[in-house]
């Protein structure tokens, strides 16, 4: 059995800018208005339940309020990043970008892709929820506007 979130209709979004400095089109700062949408499969329990939709909700909200209006910066994918007096510093190729500390998070990933924010937000709900033993796989989807986005899964069982 499946059970599904769609971030849009439940407003689970976040707006953030970001660059994909390899990404020619991409390369240019810019932002979007994201949605975070998941799935989950699994066997429904004694009471008829695969996941507490709430418990699933929260965890997803929690990830778009702490995304929400901030500069997403990929920590692992080849820009030099420093911090320091308050600010974020970020080189790459002949590009130099100051922002206040404040307004950044830094994320463990490689990229600010759909896809790269898609895994991470996957292993932030992990992270969140105390997912039941019936669950078989999770999947995560995040939109980076309508009819657009990227989706990744993680069996569990």
């Amino acid at each position: 059995m499946k059970v599904k979130v769609d971030g849009w209709r439940s407003h689970i979004v976040f707006s953030s800018a970001h660059f994909i400095p390899d990404y020619e089109r991409c390369g240019r700062l810019h932002g979007h208005s994201y949605a975070i949408h998941a799935s989950v499969d699994g066997e429904a329990d004694e009471m008829g339940i695969v996941v507490d939709f709430g418990e699933l909700k929260r965890a997803m909200k929690k990830i778009a309020d702490e995304l929400d209006h901030h500069m997403l910066i990929p920590e692992k994918g080849g820009l030099e990043i420093s911090v320091h007096q308050g600010e974020v510093e970020v080189v790459f190729d002949r590009k130099r970008y100051i922002f206040p500390e404040e307004d950044c998070k830094l994320l463990p990933i490689n990229s600010s892709s759909a896809e790269s924010l898609a895994s991470y937000v996957l292993a932030r709900i992990i992270e969140e929820i105390d997912i039941p033993a019936n669950v078989n796989m999770i999947e995560v989807g995040v939109d980076e506007g309508f009819g657009q986005g990227a989706w990744v899964s993680k069996k569990l069982r």
